[in-house]
């Protein structure tokens, strides 16, 4: 049985906001041992660890001499580095997994007294993998929340007789999703030549006959999970060359969907969504020239995992490829783009099944808001 430290709070680091699923805002160590889990942790936050997780053992940190160590003036991270030492000591714990994230400082530590780590991300993505029923729950309120903010840009567009400014779409956006209980550090709301920069957060007046692409990942503040979702719109009569950019999209959409289940590699799936555009003439990741970035055409993954982050395993492009299991939730998100018009890009979120795969989603397609 693989050992595991982790170090770090549950905010930030979601390796530890998956196995202790409260807010913890001050970092603290979590120790896996034959078979047993473990915390060593501030007086402040047992309770609350206690409540959550009472199959967690908590150590406070005086059980390790952590108010002689304060005594004798070291310190802080000399103390806290001390501490963990004589907790891992105490554990009988002289190697173990760690995450990508385990800070420097004390991995150095603790290999110089002869604790023998080894950074394997993977069986932490693995274990992340399975969503719970509780995260699926926080999953979908996430979506809900994703989707008000989607009707309240809508209807600004709707309602658009001039030019109208990405900023009070991102206000209007933002207020719905407090009022749903999620929060956004950002977001996109992308116009014209923006959006064909995929990360391009959106500025300035949006204009008729031009794309708007608003890509949202709202966060649910319960249980910090995100959703993620991606439309299209046009304020006025939208161009006939977006038109048939946004069936394209839409066409890819629809056929990996159609694939998605429980034991397919997610390059299958990702080379389906790349077969629409390739018929049509568009450039993907399998046809650009080797060597040379690709600026136009499809440009992007289709996909990635979605949970404590909203980037996570599974990936969906030409990098990687492991099979699907029944309960990953994923986006599906192709899209096509030329730098000097912008972009289309349409984004569900879905769950895999054993048989299929159910959409999260629950929003229309319409290229007129």
């Amino acid at each position: 049985m693989t050992n595991v430290i982790v170090y770090g709070d549950t905010v930030r680091v979601p390796e530890l906001r998956r196995e202790l699923p409260l807010t913890v805002p001050d970092p603290f160590l979590y120790v896996e041992a034959d078979g047993r889990r473990h915390v060593l942790v501030g007086s402040m936050e047992l309770p609350r660890i206690q409540g959550a997780a009472p199959d967690v053992e908590c150590h406070p940190l005086e059980e390790f001499g952590y108010d002689e160590l304060v005594a004798a003036g070291g310190t802080k991270d000399a103390i806290r580095d001390e501490t963990a030492l004589r907790a891992l000591r105490a554990l009988g714990v002289r190697e173990a997994a760690v995450p990508f994230s385990f800070p420097l400082g004390l991995a150095d530590r603790l290999r110089a007294e002869r604790v023998e780590l080894r950074v394997d991300q993977e069986l932490f993505d693995e274990r992340r993998r399975v969503k719970t029923e509780a995260q699926l729950a926080g999953i979908r309120r996430a979506q809900r929340a994703a989707e008000a903010g989607m009707d309240a840009a809508r209807a600004l567009l709707r309602a658009a007789n001039g030019s109208l400014a990405v900023e009070r779409v991102k206000a209007a956006i933002a207020q719905a999703f407090a009022e749903h209980g999620a929060t956004a550090d950002d977001f996109i709301v992308s116009h014209g030549p923006q959006s064909a920069i995929g990360h391009h957060m959106g500025a300035g007046e949006i204009r008729r006959g031009e794309p708007v692409v608003i890509d949202l990942w709202p966060r649910d503040g319960e249980t910090a999970c995100y959703a993620d979702m991606t439309r299209t719109f046009c304020v006025g009569e939208p161009p006939a060359e977006l038109r048939e950019w946004h069936a394209l999209v839409k066409q890819s959409l629809d056929r990996s969907f159609a694939v998605l289940r429980a034991g397919v590699e997610t390059r299958a799936v990702y080379d389906a969504s790349c077969e629409v555009f390739e018929a049509a003439g568009h450039p993907t990741k399998r046809t650009k020239a080797p060597g040379e970035p690709l600026a136009d055409g499809y440009f992007h993954s289709l996909g990635h995992g979605v949970g404590l982050e909203v980037h996570e395993e599974p990936g969906m492009g030409m990098t990687s490829s492991k099979p699907l299991v029944a309960g990953d939730v994923v986006t599906l998100e192709p899209g096509l783009y030329r730098r000097d018009t912008g972009g289309v890009r349409l984004e569900d979120l879905v769950l895999v099944t054993v048989d299929g795969a159910e959409n999260l989603t629950r929003y229309p397609y319409d290229l007129e808001p």
